[in-house]
């Protein structure tokens, strides 16, 4: 199921922004892109632990069409696919900088546990 596409009007810019980071996975989608530069399908999905392969498609998908992700399609057999952040992807990453401040200082308060990727694995399982 695709998306309504939204190009305004919008209330405010933080109603530009959250349109485009709307979704559980595209903040750490992003973050991902930024650590690592390039990277494959396979290891966005292994960084991402608890992604459906489904869900990753569709969110990189929507990202590409914001201008956020780039793709580049190899002509090799088997083909070879690489997403990287665009300037815009960057920028935006670095404004959730704050956000994610914010966040940790939330879990630091309530005294919240941060899964690790094996806690996340495991309750992607079942």
């Amino acid at each position: 199921m695709a998306r309504a596409p939204r190009n305004g009007p919008y209330i405010c810019g933080i109603d530009a922004a959250l349109d485009v980071v709307s979704g559980k996975w595209k903040g750490l989608i992003l973050w991902e892109l930024d650590a690592h530069g390039v990277r494959r399908f396979a290891e966005l999905r292994r960084g991402l632990p608890g992604v459906s392969e489904k869900m990753l498609t569709q969110h990189l998908r929507e990202m590409e069409e914001d201008g956020l992700v780039h793709r580049k399609v190899y002509a090799e057999v088997p083909p070879r696919v690489e997403y990287s952040l665009t300037e815009p992807g960057r920028t935006l990453n670095q404004a959730l900088g704050a956000l994610g401040a914010w966040g940790t200082e939330r879990i630091r308060r309530e005294g919240f546990a941060r899964a690790d990727a094996g806690d996340v694995a495991e309750a992607a399982r079942g």
